[in-house]
């Protein structure tokens, strides 16, 4: 019987300081009554097919899970893709913007906790890239409250 070694094995880790480079981006979406995002440029009610820009993740962040707790449910029916898209608006050949690259249709209509459970592969970002939240199923029509963490390696390559 062989014994195989992979080459990669521990290349990237603990980013070349003796703490480790995992982090975690948190953000908060939380809506008020009349089911608009608080501290957003708007005060209309976030509609079903909007998309929320939630946090800026960083340019060589390698992208590995997210978490988000939905403690206060949004209204009935809706649904949200987690994903990202290029901060500055043009896309990339080699990681392509993905407006679901966590989740599509996640029930943020029920509190929990919910996790990554698509099976896209690990990425690094090549450059500035907005967490987004897309709705869909209807309009949030009260308050509400998710709590929304990225975790990821910060790999260096700005």
């Amino acid at each position: 019987m062989a014994t195989i070694t992979k080459s990669q094995y521990q290349k990237r880790g603990f980013g070349d300081v003796p703490y480790g480079n995992l982090s975690h981006i948190a953000t908060q979406l939380k809506t008020n009554a009349s089911g608009a995002a608080l501290e957003s440029d708007t005060t209309a009610a976030i509609a079903s097919g909007d998309k929320v820009k939630l946090v800026l993740l960083p340019a060589g962040m390698n992208l590995a899970d997210y978490m988000m707790t939905v403690s206060t449910a949004f209204t009935a029916s809706v649904v949200a893709k987690i994903g990202f898209e290029y901060a500055d608006g043009v896309d990339s050949a080699a990681v392509p913007q993905d407006d679901d690259y966590f989740g599509a249709a996640v029930a943020i209509n029920t509190a929990g906790v919910y996790r990554k459970v698509t099976t896209t592969p690990p990425v690094t970002l090549p450059k500035d890239a907005w967490l987004i939240l897309t709705t869909g199923g209807a309009a949030n029509a009260k308050a509400a409250q998710a709590d929304i963490y990225v975790f990821g390696e910060l790999t260096g390559n700005r």
